[in-house]
């Protein structure tokens, strides 16, 4: 496995791969890797492909208050994981390759951006989009793999990718989760036990609102008591809604493709998860 932090090694290592008549296949990720992201590697993995795998911990999707500074970070470890999955090339750009100090440019993408973690988190989507972008057109794939637990943030680049006409196909990978059904997630490392045998409840809370919608109940009711559900168990609630699985807008009719997406805090740990809800016909 090849590891590059200058851009015009890179894009000589991937040319030569072209050259040999290989695909390139991208996974973004922001490092602190677990087995969600190996998930993405076996996806983009089949013959004749070179799998990219880029760590950046991207400082244009944290909020001024956000975890940004304590993120967790795990270069080797990351590295270690990744040559034993199979990946073929690692994207280690620093800071000042991304965003040197002339960078003047934001890429915002309306409509599915628009409210959940967009409200919740002001500009965090813009920093997403711009990155992603970036990482397109250093890496030139023509597939990027991106984890499904992330909902809106694979609408937004799905969304992205179409209006700016990046030939990419962007493939969403089912959620991996732990034994007692928690979505993995980086940031799971900041539960404290007691927390962690807390964190349950968020799965566990969409997963009953999804079989009462799915039954035929009553959505409004349903999420209501999700709402409760994760109270009681201690979190602060910032959004559980039913949205329309591709436009991610509100209240969808019951025919079409629905998607129920939460994200609430526990301590000083945000979490985020969603289930597909199957559309009555």
């Amino acid at each position: 496995m090849e590891v590059f932090r200058e851009l015009a090694g890179l894009r000589a290592a991937l040319a030569s791969a072209r050259a040999d008549g290989r695909e390139i296949a991208l996974v973004p990720t922001m490092g602190a890797l677990h087995v969600g992201h190996i998930a993405l590697i076996e996806a983009a993995r089949r013959p004749g492909a070179c799998v990219v795998a880029s760590i950046f911990v991207n400082p244009r999707q944290f909020g001024a208050n956000e975890d940004l500074s304590r993120y967790p970070r795990k270069e080797m470890g990351d590295i270690a994981m990744l040559t034993e999955a199979g990946c073929d090339v690692v994207w280690l750009p620093p800071v000042e390759a991304m965003y040197p100090d002339e960078f003047a440019t934001n890429v915002s993408v309306a409509g599915v951006s628009d409210g959940l973690d967009g409200e919740a988190r002001p500009g965090h989507f813009d920093g997403v989009a711009t990155v992603v972008a970036k990482l397109f057109n250093q890496v030139s794939p023509s597939r990027a793999f991106f984890g499904e637990k992330d909902f809106q943030q694979l609408a937004v680049v799905r969304r992205m990718a179409a209006d700016l006409d990046f030939d990419v196909e962007v493939i969403g990978v089912p959620t991996q989760r732990d034994d007692d059904g928690l979505a993995l997630s980086s940031r799971n490392v900041y539960l404290d036990e007691e927390e962690r045998a807390k964190a349950v409840a968020l799965p566990r809370a969409l997963g009953q609102a999804a079989r009462a919608i799915a039954g035929g109940g009553a959505p409004e009711e349903a999420l209501a008591d999700a709402r409760a559900a994760l109270v009681a168990a201690g979190f602060a609630v910032d959004y559980v809604e039913l949205v329309d699985a591709d436009t991610l807008a509100p209240d969808p009719p019951a025919d079409r493709r629905r998607q129920l997406v939460a994200a609430a805090r526990l301590g000083s740990t945000r979490l985020i998860d969603n289930l597909a809800v199957s559309p009555i016909v």
